[in-house]
């Protein structure tokens, strides 16, 4: 019996992590804040290299063993009891064991188990540059630019813990394990949602910066103390941003009036607003433009996190022993933040190979890992074939929830309110129906109601009693304000598992607190740690967004997880910002890295370097280049390549999003499909990155028209 409380979402759950790749090590951390058993598989000589670099935020809620070799009787025994095992065979060797086929492997790699990069162990900004993502990130005017943590990486860890779950399920209705394939550059490719719809459509894409390019201002803005990052969205936002900067005139300007006009003279907006700001700080900048609605924020140091209040508040900020250096440090809390089942912070991090000896214990008496071997039959279809979703999401982060769970089997009901969720009609679109919004919308059906009506309202609990789970972004109480709050939500269905995703969280310091993915990315640490020549930057990819709805999917699954156990549904609460503290944690407390990587440009386009730091410099110097701005080098890719190869460096070209569609790895693991609409139109979809072997997902068909599914679900619940 696992020592856990039995409110732990995972219970009874032996996880060996074998593998060193951070994504390995995020995903065995997520497990153990959900309940599981985790044994940390350490070297025998300490290490600085993957996931090493930071052993306290890897080893924190874990119990450790330093592998002694093949001949280490006790990992062999750990891996014959163990339910899970997360390996990741293209950095390091996967131990041999007996394996029975109740066991689930995972393995968390650059590229996956096929296609033509299979068994490159690129680290993640190589994958982040040939994926696409570093072009879709830094100044339009420059180079592109690397996101400043492993942001695939930990994409991949949330993933993995997610496929984990659903194996689980699969092994619970069929008595079968599976191997679980989670490649780092198949979440990369997943992440691109906003930028695919543009060479899908013939267009090119471009990067943005920090600005938009449907409204203006929003970009990053200097201020006397720091950074703020300012968005408006509307051409109210910017009278009443005219009107808080003593600049009333501005509103009704020639080249200033409309969003249009502001857009195409964005350089000219930013200068107005700029002269502004460098004579605040960014706390009277905050104050002054939050208090009459517009959505803005500082643009924090990693090194405020600790003392943010909200992050405090929600218990994001926790303080830890570590029995290693006798020491107390700062970790982040879990983001998986639940009624009932929520993920625990780690109590304590253990000192390498101390939990050798409890382990035996508890392998002699059977304490962990679960050896039944009954089966239950097998299982044809999604891992949550029969479940029914309602989503009511717009743009980002509820719909990828709700996308990712109709590939796993589950039936999607999209609620859209009348004439159609925001992102339908965004340009480009084929048609009257946006890429963007097909890309985050396939296998689900579109039911129309105005949830305003009581008419409505009444078909919507009725809809509820036959739901598993609800998922929403919402503003933050909207819900509630329209008689759906989670106690009413409870009343119409116990068994409800109902999550709703904000900027910073239900239960927060900012209630109701604008939280556009850029400034949540400015207030969780993602633009300090990405820099274009000084300028904080956000990631080009909605990387606040994807987090926050990564970290939902995984909360609602253990949430499933534990209402087989008990019956009982629950309410969750995911805020983008913990989701995205919980991302920078390598950074926290980490030296300097022993490997990295840069961009330099050659005359034929970038190369991405990465290598120990030594010989990088080393070679940069050699060829007398600097790290970016570019372009460093007249040298072509193919002769700069071939140079960093005869000194040890590997290398990957910097491809552009538009780069991708026939990029071999792309056509191999199918990562872009077309599906057929119901009226005969041709859609390109986003194939899902979970993959599992024995019951894998499968992405069918685009959304269908407005409320196409209107007769069909609505007349079933008369």
């Amino acid at each position: 019996m696992n020592v856990l409380s039995e409110t732990a979402a995972l219970s009874d759950l032996l996880v060996v992590e074998v593998g060193e790749r951070l994504g390995a090590g995020a995903c065995g951390s997520l497990l153990a804040q959900l309940g599981a058993e985790v044994v940390l598989v350490e070297p025998a000589q300490a290490s600085s290299q993957w996931k090493w670099r930071n052993r306290g935020a890897i080893a924190a809620g874990k119990r450790s063993i330093c592998c002694s070799g093949d001949d280490d009787e006790l990992l062999r025994a750990l891996l014959q009891r163990a339910d899970v095992v997360l390996v990741s065979s293209d950095v390091c060797r996967a131990p041999t064991w007996p394996r029975n086929d109740r066991q689930i492997v995972c393995d968390v790699t650059a590229f996956g188990n096929s296609g033509p990069l299979r068994g490159r162990p690129y680290s993640d900004g190589l994958v982040q540059a040939i994926s696409g993502v570093a072009d879709t990130t830094g100044d339009p005017a420059g180079p592109p630019t690397l996101v400043g943590l492993a942001v695939v990486e930990f994409s991949a860890g949330i993933y993995a813990a997610t496929a984990v779950i659903a194996a689980l399920r699969v092994r619970t209705l069929s008595g079968s394990g599976q191997d679980i394939d989670i490649a780092l550059f198949d979440c990369a490719v997943s992440a691109l949602s906003t930028f695919l719809p543009f060479p899908v459509s013939g267009k090119a894409v471009t990067r943005a910066g920090n600005k938009h390019s449907l409204a203006a201002p929003w970009n990053a803005y200097p201020a006397a103390d720091g950074w703020v990052l300012i968005c408006t969205a509307t051409d109210d936002q910017w009278a009443r941003l005219c009107m808080t900067i003593g600049r009333l005139e501005l509103a009704r300007a020639a080249g200033y009036a409309t969003n249009s006009q502001r857009v195409a003279n964005a350089g000219s907006v930013d200068s107005q607003l700029e002269r502004w700001t460098r004579e605040r700080s960014v706390d009277e900048c905050v104050h002054s433009l939050g208090a009459t609605g517009i959505a803005c924020g500082p643009i924090l140091k990693v090194s405020q996190l600790d003392t943010h209040e909200n992050l405090l508040h929600r218990g994001m900020i926790t303080r830890v022993r570590d029995a290693a250096t006798g020491f107390e440090v700062t970790l982040p809390g879990s983001p998986l933040k639940a009624e009932v089942t929520p993920g625990r912070a780690a109590p304590s991090i253990p000192r390498p190979d101390s939990d050798r000896a409890a382990l035996v214990e508890m392998l002699a008496s059977k304490r962990i890992g679960n050896d039944d071997a009954t089966r239950a039959g097998e299982v044809q279809e999604g891992a949550y074939a029969g479940l029914r979703v309602v989503e009511i999401g717009q743009y980002t982060t509820a719909p990828l929830v709700a996308r990712q769970l109709a590939a796993l089997g589950a039936e999607v009901i999209k609620l859209e309110p009348p004439g159609g969720e925001g992102s339908r009609y965004w340009p480009p679109h084929q048609g009257d129906q946006g890429y963007f919004f097909t890309f985050s919308n396939s296998d689900k059906r579109s039911v129309v109601l105005d949830l305003r009506s009581d008419v409505d309202k009444r078909r919507f609990r009725a809809l509820l009693r036959t739901a598993d789970v609800l998922v929403e972004n919402l503003k933050p109480g909207a819900l509630a304000r329209l008689g759906f709050s989670t106690t009413e939500l409870r009343s119409i269905n116990p068994r409800l598992v109902y999550c709703a995703i904000s900027g910073f969280g239900l239960n927060s310091t900012y209630p109701g607190r604008p939280a556009f993915d850029t400034v949540v990315q400015a207030m969780c640490g993602f633009m300090d740690l990405t820099r274009a020549n000084g300028t904080p930057m956000k990631s080009g990819i909605s990387a606040a967004d994807i987090m926050g709805g990564e970290l939902a999917l995984l909360a609602i699954v253990a949430a499933l997880a534990y209402r087989e156990r008990s019956g009982a549904g629950q309410a969750i609460d995911i805020s983008m910002q913990d989701a995205g503290v919980w991302a920078t944690q390598m950074e926290w407390h980490s030296p300097p890295a022993a490997a990295r990587t840069v961009i330099v440009g050659c005359k034929d386009g970038f190369l991405a370097v990465d290598g120990n730091s030594k010989t990088l410099d080393q070679w940069l110097m050699g060829h007398a280049i600097n790290e970016v701005p570019a372009p460093l080098t007249t040298l072509a890719r193919e002769d700069l390549s071939a140079s960093a190869a005869r000194h040890g460096l590997t290398v990957a070209p910097v491809n552009s999003v538009g780069d991708l569609l026939q990029h071999p790895q792309v056509v191999a693991r199918e990562l872009v499909l077309y599906g057929q609409s119901e009226d005969g139109v041709r859609w390109p979809l986003l194939n899902s990155p979970l993959r599992l072997a024995r019951t894998p997902p499968a992405v069918r068909r685009p959304i269908g028209k407005l409320g196409e599914a209107n007769e069909e679900i609505l007349a079933g619940l008369e």
